[in-house]
């Protein structure tokens, strides 16, 4: 049987597998974490998972977007404009 343990406060500790005929230790369920959750936290009561993280830090862990390769391009080309406006050396 797969189980899935919990800490003092609910929150997902880890999983593992034990024999059908072994008992559930009681900081365990059988209950398997829906797909998606962050900090998965454990409702004994209603014997569901759901999301213990806050808004911001799952914000916190998504990728920041990358400029382009033509955004960085045209960065480098306006640069370059303004050292030729000026009439400076680039170095």
């Amino acid at each position: 049987m797969h189980i899935y343990y919990y800490d003092e406060n609910f929150k997902y500790q880890g999983e593992d597998v034990i024999s059908d005929y072994d008992e559930l230790p009681k900081n365990a369920t059988s209950v398997r974490p829906q797909e998606g959750l962050y900090l998965p936290m454990y409702n004994e009561k209603k014997k569901v998972w759901s999301e213990s993280a806050s808004k911001e830090y799952i914000e916190s862990l998504q990728p920041k977007p990358q400029p382009s390769k033509i955004d960085l391009m045209e960065k480098q080309v306006a640069e370059l404009y303004y050292l030729f406006a000026l009439g400076g050396d680039p170095s």
